[in-house]
């Protein structure tokens, strides 16, 4: 159910508010535009400065606009359970096909407490859950032994793994097995992360590059020759867009590069700022080697 080119969607700003508009605008240039999955209201969304009823609505209006037309995954998490449990709860009411729950953050809980955080979830709710492991951002990295164990609940079905290390895939792919879904949250090692045994990604420059994202990821997961030889050529055009989108901290540089698209404004909700100028010329540069403007 969700593979391929999954979309981290922004989340367009205008004079502070949520901007609809260019929100729904988004949604459907990624259903005609070949995404094979949209997931509203997590790290490139700037969830963490959404109030609730924001991030309520972003979902909302995700699951309306997409109308069945492509699988949601609902950006949930939260360090603290019951506001994970609680933001869970509205995406599986409105219709969304799943969620994707972050580890929690600051907290610093153990394997255990981790482990009981998803439990409390699982218990609660009745949507398929992805694990969200960053440990880059929340500081707390989920072991695959403690993977293991929530994938005997019932809603547990796969993890985003933005660890940036190839050999968890193994790792997972020989404890968990194939039916245990693996994406990827580092669009830059997505070729490797599927010749290993992943089955896509929750992608950041997907948000500006949906074509292009969506045929790597359709070559990458087959395993003939022909197929990952193309996909080396395509992954060849994305790597400087990849690089350029992580500069300066997402969303910031996702952002501008939407802008010079004509997709949304680029403005970002304070701690975060906008792109530096030597910024803006790599993004620009990126985006005309792959000739997208």
């Amino acid at each position: 159910m969700f593979k391929g080119s999954n979309v981290a969607l922004v989340t367009p700003f205008k004079n502070g508010k949520l901007d609809d508009e260019n929100y729904i605008k988004l949604i459907h240039f990624h259903i005609k535009n070949g995404t094979n999955g949209l997931v509203p209201a997590g790290t490139t969304g700037e969830s963490p400065t959404l109030n609730h009823d924001e991030h309520e609505r972003v979902i909302e209006l995700c699951v309306k606009e997409s109308a069945g037309k492509l699988p949601v995954f609902a950006g949930t998490g939260s360090n603290s359970t019951e506001e994970a449990i609680s933001l869970t709860s509205h995406a599986e009411k409105i219709g969304a096909n799943g969620a994707l729950v972050v580890t929690p953050y600051y907290n610093k809980p153990t394997q255990e407490g981790l482990y009981q955080h998803y439990k409390s979830i699982n218990d609660k709710c009745g949507i398929p859950i992805l694990i969200y492991n960053i440990p880059g951002r929340s500081v707390i990295d989920m072991s695959v032994d403690t993977m293991s164990r929530l994938y005997e609940l019932k809603n547990i079905i796969g993890v985003k793994d933005a660890t940036g290390d190839l050999k968890r895939v193994d790792e997972t792919l020989k404890k968990l097995g194939k039916e245990f879904i693996q994406l990827t949250g580092n669009d830059d090692n997505a070729l490797e992360f599927n010749k290993k045994g992943g089955v896509g990604a929750i992608s950041v420059t997907a948000n500006i590059a949906p074509k292009l994202c969506s045929e790597f990821q359709k070559l990458s997961i087959k395993n003939d020759e022909k197929s990952i030889s193309e996909a080396q050529k395509l992954d060849k055009i994305l790597q400087p867009i990849h690089h350029s989108m992580f500069v300066e901290s997402n969303p910031s540089p996702v952002k501008y590069a939407a802008k010079l698209l004509n997709l949304c404004d680029d403005s970002v909700r304070l701690p975060m700022v906008g792109v530096t100028n030597s910024t803006k010329e790599l993004i620009k540069n990126a985006l005309l080697s792959a000739k997208l403007i």
